[in-house]
């Protein structure tokens, strides 16, 4: 009796030694599988708190808002972004402009695209064209470069003034798209995806000192 007594005494030892086992291997998977949650939740939360400083979450496109974060990140200073700008025309009425920071070399406008697809054209077309579907879908758009260009023709105008300050034309395209054959690229104008937001602005400041 006495030998089944402990027999059944270090099964029960020995089924509690197992459970708490089971119960710390399964939290630390639990809590290492919210490591990239937290991480992610930490990063979005800094990231907001960043972009406030520039502009606000309810202002513009996602890329647009993607795009100041780049630029914060970057090191460009917050007090000299300014997202979603309304310039009055001759006519009275509102030029929008996605973005336009100051720098030392200059003002650099942005203008934002979100397009899939092959995109093609030239500086001097009125429309490029997004083709979709191995080329069985075409469409037109308003040629950015031109866009880019009436922006900041209507920035000099209230900035006359400063009519010595360079201006430096800066197409970002985002989304699944593929920039093929853009020929007739004005001078101090630059077409790029969204992941060389970096690379052209510095291009942009160590190519062209005042």
């Amino acid at each position: 009796m006495k030998n089944f007594r402990t027999d059944t005494n270090n099964d029960i030892f020995s089924s509690s030694k197992t459970q708490s086992i089971l119960i710390l291997v399964v939290s630390a998977i639990v809590i290492i599988s919210a490591i990239p949650f937290l991480i992610n939740l930490f990063r979005k939360a800094a990231d907001k708190k960043l972009m406030l400083t520039a502009t606000h979450p309810s202002r513009g496109t996602n890329s647009e808002r993607d795009l100041v974060l780049k630029l914060l990140r970057f090191g460009i200073p917050s007090h000299y972004i300014f997202h979603d700008l309304y310039v009055t025309k001759p006519d009275g009425t509102f030029s929008q402009i996605d973005l336009v920071i100051i720098t030392d070399v200059g003002i650099i406008v942005f203008e934002v695209k979100d397009y899939s697809g092959w995109i093609f054209g030239k500086g001097t077309d009125f429309e490029w064209t997004q083709s979709l579907a191995n080329g069985s879908q075409k469409y037109r758009f308003q040629n950015p470069i031109k866009q880019n260009s009436n922006h900041i023709s209507n920035m000099k105008l209230h900035l006359d003034e400063y009519g010595n300050i360079p201006y430096y034309s800066v197409i970002i395209f985002y989304g699944n798209s593929v920039l093929k054959n853009l020929n007739f690229i004005p001078e101090q104008t630059f077409i790029v995806k969204h992941t060389r937001v970096s690379s052209v602005v510095s291009t942009i400041l160590k190519h062209n000192p005042i």
